[in-house]
């Protein structure tokens, strides 16, 4: 019963881990494609997106072209109690102050 257990608790935090981070990807898209134009409104809509993935945006920042998000989930497992599982994303152009140095690699300007 307790391998069961620690399999179960196991299984429950690895997708909570997979939801977290996928949310701050799709929010840091959301906020990177905004960041220009609105970069009040890349937040709101980050949180928006987040929020409709089941987890809280816990910070936005927009500098430049780049949006970074920070995303957070709390979960209750058995034995060890509620924990909160926390993911961080970026998301700009490639080539962009703090963007991806390997799609800059592949895409040369």
């Amino acid at each position: 019963m307790a391998v069961a257990t620690a399999f179960a608790t196991v299984g429950a935090v690895r997708v909570a881990r997979h939801r977290v981070n996928t949310a701050a990807d799709l929010s840091a898209l959301a906020a990177a494609r905004l960041a220009l134009f609105d970069p009040q409104g890349a937040c709101a809509e980050a949180a928006a997106l987040a929020t409709q993935n089941g987890v809280e945006l816990t910070g936005c920042e927009i500098n430049d072209e780049v949006a970074d998000v920070w995303t957070s989930l709390s979960i209750s497992l058995p034995i060890v109690g509620t924990r909160t599982v926390t993911g961080r994303s970026r998301a700009g152009p490639a080539g962009a102050e703090g963007g991806s140095a390997d799609a800059a690699l592949r895409h040369p300007r």
